[in-house]
């Protein structure tokens, strides 16, 4: 599995565009092959920040994505950021459900 998480901050007059923005892409996202989740989080201290996280089946179905329209739309939105996103990508080789 991958995990890739996105963070972005939205310059403060485009925050709203932004968020309306990523949460318009949430269906689009959900729906490419190879999508287990997506999810908008914003920061509760930092309104202006926001955190995407996706998860893919393999590194494959991520690189397909990346070449999307959704994905394109995405970077599109570089204008609405005070700067450029952070990008992390993980490759999660092992995960273990823990009960309490």
């Amino acid at each position: 599995m991958i995990i890739a998480i996105i963070k972005m901050k939205a310059l403060p007059e485009k925050c709203l565009e932004l968020k309306q923005t990523l949460l318009a892409l949430t269906e689009p996202t959900r729906n490419e092959k190879g999508c287990l989740s997506f999810h908008v989080l914003r920061d509760i201290q930092h309104e202006n920040s926001f955190t995407l996280l996706h998860q893919w089946m393999s590194r494959e179905a991520l690189d397909k994505y990346l070449c999307s329209d959704p994905f394109a739309v995405l970077k599109g939105t570089s204008s609405l950021l005070i700067s450029p996103p952070q990008i992390m990508i993980n490759t999660v080789s092992e995960s273990l459900a823990l009960q309490c």
